[in-house]
């Protein structure tokens, strides 16, 4: 007897594999057969665009039945195509690769072609409870673009800083420990003023400390203790260095970047900002401003999470939240083989994990008092260093402040600091209130 195939799917599937420059169109009913040949996609040719429109239209036709287009999220490049088939009529969802790839290998031979991959695609929609998203709308597009190359000056201006560091300890040794950031303004001020060691030995006491206590704006006492930690450097780098004059023009050129860096940063930042108040989208600003709420996470962090998290409707449970960051610990098990040691899955968005990390550090940091940012935060970090390696546990808080962020965006309420007695409290007090 032959094979009997039922198909419940109500549409046309067209899978797109995008290029940067041509993509590949795959049209397949819900049985699986192909329409037509695939339909190759010049980006810079109207006619090439008109003709997989006629064809998706004549499938529709043939078939008395819906086209779905699907397209593989791939940074920036399915963006025009998708707008141009949305405008078009279509009904268009993004596809995470993550998604795709899991079918490649379904056949014996290995095969890559951007035809095949079309292919896949297409088949790929016919599947149950399959996961699909849409582009993000203009203004988190726009802050997204301008938040991921924020932090990517940042990253640039940090290899510079590293260099400025590697040639402080050739020529002035002892530089490092006397600014706690050697790019603070007094710093930099120093190194470009007076450069050398000698020439900082050479300089009047009441000069250097009128320089240091106008650049750092401190009194008086402030300025005196920094002077006496920069001489005391200064004149161990005397006989404990090596004067090479490179050195200090490759300390010239790294300030000048730095410097660089740090004003393109604050335009980027002022930029951000204007696109908040142009597009008036007061939803996503709410957004920003209640993840601000929360102890350690700042402007540019709040406005990073809400440019990688887009549409927050789409997420119902806070562990899609963590899986979407990609904090979500990796599974190895085979048979009877389970894995215990568990890494980071890191499959989600690379921005947003730097920003957990650096909200997570921020919260259970302590002031002057020896006060966490976040008590509670920093009493549950504790508790998970007495069993876990620190990297651990600082995955673990990343993951405690996602829950939080969750919790924060779906209540649409403000953070407030509770420990889990006043939870249990609250949540028995709601009890007797419900019974």
């Amino acid at each position: 007897m032959g094979v009997i195939n039922i198909y419940y799917f109500d549409f046309i599937s067209v899978g797109i594999d995008i290029g940067s420059k041509v993509s590949w169109a795959s049209i397949i009913t819900p049985d699986h057969k192909p329409f037509s040949r695939p339909i190759r996609i010049d980006h810079q040719s109207i006619e090439s665009l008109e003709f997989l429109i006629s064809q998706i239209k004549k499938a529709e036709e043939v078939n008395s039945l819906k086209a779905r287009i699907f397209l593989e999220s791939t940074g920036i490049y399915h963006i025009p195509l998708y707008c141009h088939l949305k405008e078009s009529g279509f009904e268009v969802s993004i596809l995470n690769p993550l998604i795709t790839d899991s079918n490649k290998n379904q056949g014996i031979r290995k095969v890559k072609s951007d035809k095949k991959d079309a292919l896949r695609i297409a088949k790929t929609a016919y599947t149950n409870d399959l996961k699909t998203s849409l582009i993000p709308s203009d203004v988190v597009l726009n802050v997204r673009a301008l938040v991921r190359e924020y932090h990517k000056l940042a990253d640039d201006k940090t290899s510079h800083v590293n260099q400025l560091t590697k040639e402080l300890a050739i020529i002035f040794p002892g530089y490092n420990e006397v600014f706690s950031n050697t790019t603070s303004k007094t710093s930099i001020s120093i190194l470009k003023t007076y450069r050398t060691p000698k020439r900082i030995l050479a300089t009047p006491r009441d000069e250097l400390i009128d320089f240091i206590r106008k650049n750092a704006k401190k009194g008086l006492d402030a300025a005196t203790k920094t002077y006496n930690k920069l001489i005391n450097a200064a004149k161990i780098a005397i006989t404990f260095s090596h004067q090479l004059r490179s050195s200090y023009d490759l300390i010239e050129l790294q300030l000048d970047f730095i410097e660089i860096f740090e004003k393109k940063k604050t335009d980027i930042l002022n930029r951000i900002k204007d696109y908040l108040h142009d597009y008036k989208d007061e939803k996503f600003v709410s957004q920003i401003n209640l993840l601000r709420s929360i102890n350690g996470v700042g402007f540019i962090s709040a406005v990073s999470i809400m440019a990688e998290i887009g549409d927050f409707s789409a997420f119902t449970k806070p562990k899609q939240l963590v899986a979407y960051f990609g904090i979500d610990p990796s599974v190895k098990e085979s048979g009877k083989f389970k894995g215990t040691k568990s890494k980071m899955s890191k499959r989600g968005s690379a921005v947003a994990r730097r920003v957990l990390f650096i909200v997570a550090l921020a919260s259970i940091r302590r002031n002057r008092k020896g006060e966490a940012n976040n008590p509670v935060l920093r009493k549950y970090y504790d508790k998970k260093q007495e069993s876990k390696a620190k990297k651990a546990a600082i995955g673990a808080l990343m993951r405690k402040i996602t829950n939080i962020i969750f919790a924060v965006l779906r209540n649409n309420r403000e953070f407030v600091i509770i420990t889990p007695q006043q939870h249990i409290q609250n949540y028995n007090q709601l009890l007797k209130l419900v019974a």
